[in-house]
């Protein structure tokens, strides 16, 4: 049984899978309301195993979506995901939510609203934080987007539905399969931007 925990956008979301090689077999998910992480995470997660009748010893993988996205969404779901494998001592697979849109898009290129005039970019494997001018003398291709603020700053790209932990878990088989796992202890967030309070610290340092 898989685990896939994803609260890196304004909705996050939870599911159970069954997988044994082959296609993911999706058996129950859920979703968190943003700014609830912290307090629902652990408890959704009891909850789709109560009703399945199973327990946290039941897993065998988690897949954590590591970010671009809210900051303190990243590392509550990372956070969760790091004690429950290392508890467990169950295999982890941290994925980023840029992949997870561009895979499910089906698109080499995706973006994710960053605030500030920003996004975060993907192009097939690479990742950084750019302006939409930046980003439209990059792509070629399909852009895949999952919000209005993105498809308003790119009228020409693909809009989806944002990914969900499911897509994520079907993101991450390729992993699975080959038992690329990450390291419980030194995994972190995908931020691609550092937080405000690191960047106020960089400042008050050099001050």
């Amino acid at each position: 049984m898989l685990l896939g925990i994803d609260t890196c956008g304004g909705v996050g979301s939870i599911v159970l899978a069954r997988w044994s090689g082959g296609p993911i077999e999706l058996i129950a998910e859920a979703e968190i309301a943003g700014k609830t992480y912290s307090a629902q995470l652990i408890p959704r997660i009891q909850e789709l195993l109560d009703v399945q009748q199973c327990g946290p010893q039941d897993l065998e993988a988690i897949v954590v979506v590591h970010g671009p996205g809210s900051f303190t969404g990243v590392r509550v779901g990372l956070s969760a995901a790091k004690g429950l494998a290392e508890v467990l001592s169950i295999p982890l697979v941290a994925v980023s939510r840029l992949a997870v849109l561009a895979a499910t898009a089906g698109t080499d290129a995706a973006a994710l609203d960053a605030g500030r005039g920003e996004f975060y970019f993907r192009f097939e494997v690479e990742e950084a934080l750019l302006t939409p001018e930046e980003i439209r003398a990059r792509i070629s291709g399909t852009l895949a987007v999952c919000e209005e603020n993105a498809s308003q700053a790119f009228p020409n790209a693909l809009l989806i539905q944002p990914p969900t932990a499911a897509d994520a878990l079907r993101y991450a088989v390729p992993r699975l399969s080959a038992k690329d796992f990450d390291d419980v202890a030194t995994i972190d967030g995908n931020y691609v931007r550092r937080s405000d309070a690191e960047l106020f610290a960089q400042q008050g340092t050099r001050r």
